[in-house]
């Protein structure tokens, strides 16, 4: 690599999360003079507002139906008891080790880290905690943030950043919102003995993934105790003397104690100072790149969130290494955004990789839809009514798999493997060639022989 001599760093990352990260590692690995800037703590929205505590607190939720279940298998559970201020004590302490990790990380690997708020100065110039710094290249990675609407109220509310550090639960909690964040949320407080109501304005749950899953999640949430309100719009919220009061549009309302609203994130672009840079941003603010990752500034380039392209950690740190490749080591490579599989930690929880039902309608003159569902062989004893579901979506002229779908416990963990399958083109011949690990849910994906009949729609 040729180095630049008139800048103080060959990069400069703002944002050290996922994307800046690993950018910032795989170019200092290549033999760049690189810097990370960051206001906060190392890590990002997935280690320290989203991913890893969401996830512990799914699993700490869970907890709650492995007591129950317990009694199915011959066990006595005395009564227990639930500290959840302990929960985010925990929490707090892995999410401050994985911090330490993530500093030691980059250190290690030569990058220095610049705290403090960045910004840019020129395409060039980024100004830091009072001082300025040049770099032949700047990262914008600095991710998103919950986005509201402009409601009368709305300062009432919390997002999840909130609601991962409450020190205590609520009686009853609303969750504004439908996407996989609220659907989460909703699982975990509503586990741990909440009385969550979820409001949506769609039909049903997780716009944009196949109809059978958003189905029967919902189903199954609502067995679960949530009162899930579709179509559904919050006109204004009122502070009570003891919580609050949410007005609903065309009438009616409910009160509760705590209101979080989970509609949708929006880029952090602003107060960068990309627009006085020449940075093209787009009607979201997010930065407009190309398929390199670079922004209408040859200089300036952007990972991740902030891009507002596939919004997933996973898909930020192949951005960010994409990049490194790019820029350090001579050689141009673009990420495949194609076939991502993806999962929402839902109770159950759901996975999919694929394209759905209707987008392969939409795309193909003919598909077969293969599909199964059934009680899991835990559940057979433990009593839980829980429903698994799973569904291949096939071309018929090709046999090519298209999309696999599953709703049940650990669907996340058996996708990301049949997302490998995908990836390599495989056949429903090829599935049904495989011999299946027995007894598993996990067989029923290639054991799947009758096509479903009719227009296509889920026989109950």
């Amino acid at each position: 690599m040729v180095r630049a001599t008139k800048y103080d760093y060959d990069l400069v990352a703002i944002g050290a999360g996922s994307g800046g990260v690993r950018a910032a590692r795989m170019a200092a690995a290549f033999g760049a003079r690189v810097a990370i800037c960051e206001q906060d703590r190392v890590g990002g929205t997935c280690v320290l507002r989203g991913c890893v505590p969401k996830k512990l607190l799914v699993i700490g939720a869970h907890f709650a139906d492995d007591f129950e279940d317990a009694a199915g298998y011959g066990w006595t559970v005395k009564e227990t008891s639930f500290d959840w201020a302990a929960l985010i004590a925990a929490k707090n302490r892995e999410i401050k080790r994985l911090n330490g990790v993530y500093m030691r990380a980059l250190r290690e690997n030569g990058v220095e880290i610049l705290e403090g708020r960045a910004v840019l100065a020129d395409p060039h110039t980024v100004e830091i905690g009072g001082r300025s710094v040049t770099s032949r290249h700047v990262l914008i990675a600095t991710g998103g943030q919950p986005a509201t609407p402009d409601i009368a109220g709305i300062e009432h509310v919390i997002s999840s950043n909130e609601a991962l550090d409450l020190m205590q639960l609520p009686e009853r909690m609303v969750i504004v919102g439908g996407g996989y964040i609220a659907v989460e949320f909703a699982g975990i407080f509503s586990s741990l003995g909440v009385e969550v109501t979820e409001i949506l304005r769609g039909d049903t749950v997780l716009r944009g993934f196949d109809q059978d899953l958003r189905t029967i999640l919902a189903d199954e949430m609502i067995k679960r105790g949530v009162d899930i309100r579709c179509e559904t719009v919050v006109a204004g919220i009122d502070k009570k003397d003891s919580g609050y009061s949410l007005r609903l549009a065309g009438g009616g309302g409910i009160d509760t104690d705590l209101v979080m609203y989970a509609t949708g994130r929006r880029p952090n672009s602003a107060g960068l100072g990309l627009g006085e840079a020449g940075v093209e941003l787009n009607e979201k603010g997010a930065v407009a790149v190309d398929e390199f990752s670079c922004s209408s500034v040859a200089s300036i380039h952007a990972v991740g969130d902030v891009t507002d392209r596939l919004n997933l950690t996973p898909v930020a740190v192949a951005e960010g290494a994409a990049l490194a490749e790019t820029l350090f080591n001579g050689k141009p490579t673009k990420v495949d955004r194609q076939g991502v599989p993806t999962a929402v930690f839902s109770q159950p929880p759901l996975a999919t990789v694929g394209l759905t039902e209707a987008q392969a309608r939409a795309r193909h003159k003919k598909i077969d839809i293969y599909a199964s569902r059934f009680k899991s062989m835990k559940h057979t004893l433990s009593g839980r009514g829980e429903t698994t579901f799973m569904k291949l979506v096939v071309n018929a002229g090709s046999d090519r798999v298209l999309g696999c779908h599953m709703v049940g416990m650990d669907s996340p963990e058996i996708v990301q493997g049949l997302g490998v399958a995908l990836k390599c083109g495989a056949k429903k011949a090829q599935f049904d060639a495989t011999v299946g690990i027995h007894p598993t849910a996990a067989e029923e994906f290639v054991t799947l022989r009758e096509k479903r009949p009719g227009d296509g729609r889920m026989n109950k």
